[in-house]
């Protein structure tokens, strides 16, 4: 039975505040640093320099993102909060992680100042439809996905009620009957949708889209470990990336 009041609400309070107010940030930042193409961002390391600087800001999320995720990171997670409850808060620790990366990614990058393409008249609105809707799609991926888990209050909502994290079940629904990886997928439109394109922007999108489609391999081992068959199953029937056409010609023959 779960503790009415336990003792150690403040520090899950103080962790959830810190997840989302940092996860907010991150967003934010994020929405206006694609859709800017990365021109406003406040980094001011002088060139050459800025290549490597970027360079290491671009990697530092998807190594990271990715490292938390292994047996040993998870392990790191654990140690990043105080005994007996980092293993509770890992979720909520990793979420913080990662909106910090993505903060640090799109406020302090330092902008080449080389605009590629500047959508005008009607392609500028529909640049701005194509990008709100690839995150429309991204938050309803997300939110099919489990949104306790992605953003962050599973672990200190949790320890607030003095109980174990319970995680969602595997996704099957949703976007998820469609492909199997809706959230890297609608990451990556995000990636290209904005009305203003630029070199940084470009690099980013490259980079990010080469990672989208390579990271979730390495979740998709993870998933037939713990799920074994009933993941296998699903991933015979539903297409990994790119959603299947619907098969004109066996309708017209029924």
């Amino acid at each position: 039975m779960a503790d009415p009041a336990p003792r150690h609400l403040p520090l899950a309070l103080l962790y959830g505040a810190l997840c989302h107010g940092t996860f907010a940030l991150a967003g934010l930042a994020m929405v206006w640093g694609l859709f800017t193409g990365l021109t406003q961002a406040f980094g001011a390391v002088p060139y050459p320099w800025a290549l490597l600087a970027n360079a290491a800001l671009l990697l530092q999320f998807p190594l990271g993102h990715s490292l938390l995720l292994t047996d040993r990171g998870r392990r790191v997670l654990a140690r990043l909060a105080p005994e007996p409850f980092g293993t509770t808060l890992a979720t909520t620790t990793y979420a913080f992680i990662a909106s910090l990366q993505l903060l640090a990614l799109f406020t302090l990058w330092t902008p080449s100042g080389i605009v590629l393409w500047q959508a005008e008249g009607a392609a500028y609105w529909l640049m701005c439809a194509l990008f709100a809707a690839s995150w429309l799609i991204l938050a309803k991926a997300s939110f099919d996905a489990g949104p306790e888990v992605q953003g962050g209050w599973l672990g200190w909502t949790a320890l607030a009620r003095g109980i174990k994290p319970v995680f969602p079940d595997m996704p099957q629904t949703g976007l998820f009957r469609v492909i199997r990886q809706p959230i890297y997928a609608g990451f990556a439109l995000t990636l290209w949708t904005m009305p203003t394109w630029t070199a940084d922007q470009v690099a980013l999108a490259t980079a990010y889209t080469a990672y989208c489609l390579l990271a979730p391999r390495l979740k998709e081992r993870r998933f037939a470990r713990f799920y074994g068959n009933r993941f296998r199953t699903y991933q015979a029937r539903v297409p990994y990336w790119i959603p299947r056409l619907p098969n004109l010609r066996s309708r017209k023959d029924a």
